[in-house]
């Protein structure tokens, strides 16, 4: 699969390499929630708002004039500390509560979206978002920003493998597959439960700032509660808990759309 992302795009139009490179975003994105969904078990319906606050995040600091190497990190954090904070009501509710728990969050931050023109330029968004540069090298051009998605995705893959063949992550499937057992056995499940919203919020933090440099203009559509279902079952038709589910469940959210506008009638 790598070889053939790394051989194709050359050959393809500027709209296709631009599809390319938001079906890879999005593959990022759902790596988180296939993370949260499919390996701990937890129900969430508010994965676009993080995705938000990555984008957000980033394109608010490039428009005052900071790095984009600092507006990520920044985002990384912000993305942590906020699904730490959801994560809590996972403690109380489960199943179909704790889905519309997050459903509510997603929607309370797009209307923070929406309306605080000050902050977010409201429905107006914000445009001209830059790209980055690396070790000197411009990553404007849209093939040459496609190839840093890529190996970012690639990075973001293997991380999330090392972390689900590690202990942790048999410490969050014995969390999805029985709380119960799994705290007899000395698994602290409150520690693994909130990590497992704020480690798939990172993701999505991360594919929210590539998103708004891919972009370069955003606005609160793209993050709606809509967003978040859509991107529930692109983990739900790709396989829940299914390491390689988000390369497919993505091309079905993104590219099948694309491929199948002439049946639109």
């Amino acid at each position: 699969v790598v070889a053939l992302l790394l051989a194709v795009p050359p050959y393809l139009k500027t709209y296709g390499v631009f599809l390319v490179a938001k079906w890879l975003v999005f593959v990022i994105a759902t790596m988180g929630l296939n993370l949260t969904i499919g390996y701990a078990g937890q129900k969430s319906l508010g994965h676009a708002a993080f995705f938000g606050i990555g984008a957000y995040t980033v394109a608010i600091l490039l428009k005052a004039g900071v790095s984009f190497w600092l507006g990520l990190p920044l985002a990384v954090l912000g993305c942590f500390a906020v699904g730490l904070g959801l994560g809590f009501p996972a403690l109380r509710v489960q199943t179909i509560y704790l889905a519309f728990a997050t459903l509510g969050f997603n929607t309370a931050l797009w209307l923070v979206m929406r309306n605080e023109e000050w902050l977010t330029g409201g429905t107006f968004g914000i445009n001209n978002i830059a790209r980055p540069s690396l070790f000197g090298l411009d990553l404007g051009g849209n093939l040459a920003y496609y190839y840093f998605i890529l190996g970012v995705t690639v990075i973001m893959g293997a991380l999330l493998w090392k972390l689900l063949t590690s202990p942790w992550g048999k410490a969050f499937t014995a969390l999805r597959d029985n709380p119960i057992r799994a705290e007899s056995l000395g698994i602290n499940i409150q520690a693994y439960t909130l990590l497992s919203f704020a480690i798939g919020a990172v993701y999505a933090g991360i594919a929210g700032a590539l998103f708004a440099s891919l972009v370069q203009f955003i606005e609160p559509a793209p993050f709606t509660v809509g967003a978040s279902i859509m991107m529930y079952l692109m983990v739900v038709v790709g396989g829940a808990g299914y390491f390689f589910g988000p390369l497919l469940g993505s091309a079905v959210g993104v590219l099948l759309p694309e491929w199948l506008r002439f049946a639109q009638g």
